[in-house]
């Protein structure tokens, strides 16, 4: 078999498990988002102020039903796809992410650390959306893998 790039963190048996188990959230991406940034600012009120659109949204079913954040949500979530399918071609991974991360840097207010309060509600709206097909073993491997998409963002705002 063909060596892993040593830039990725996971072991051949584990991408493939990501990869197989992310196929249960590309067809839930709308919801899945939703859900994520509902809880991102459920525990992070003061990042709603970065979103012109989003910023009158004060209560859950607002959000819920905010065609805005469903839009902005389904944007997130599919260059989380994007960058997940990448995971065959780190290169393209890392370029794609370092772009993202790069874009961000045109958001009035926005820092480099805000990506980081995006893991916990993305695992959270993972496990929420695999039910019971979010093991152990599939938890470690997704936060292995937000870990690197995020640390990749956050060099690209930096570089």
């Amino acid at each position: 078999p063909a060596a892993l790039d040593p830039r990725l963190p996971l072991t051949a048996k584990q991408k493939y498990s990501m990869l197989a188990s992310w196929k249960g959230i590309s067809r839930a991406m709308e919801p899945t988002g939703i859900y994520m940034f509902i809880k991102l600012f459920e525990e992070h009120e003061e990042l709603l102020g970065l979103f012109e659109k989003l910023k009158e949204l004060r209560t859950k079913e607002e959000q819920a039903n905010s065609l805005e954040l469903a839009e902005h949500a389904n944007k997130v979530m599919q260059t989380l796809d994007e960058g997940i399918k990448e995971l065959d071609d780190l290169d393209t991974f890392f370029t794609y992410l370092t772009q993202i991360g790069r874009s961000h840097k045109k958001i009035p207010g926005f820092k480099p650390e805000y990506f980081w309060k995006i893991e916990e509600p993305f695992l959270d709206a993972v496990k929420t959306t695999l039910g019971d097909r979010y093991t152990e073993n599939v938890e470690t491997i997704y936060k292995i893998t937000i870990k690197l998409m995020l640390e990749t963002l956050v060099n690209g705002y930096n570089s």
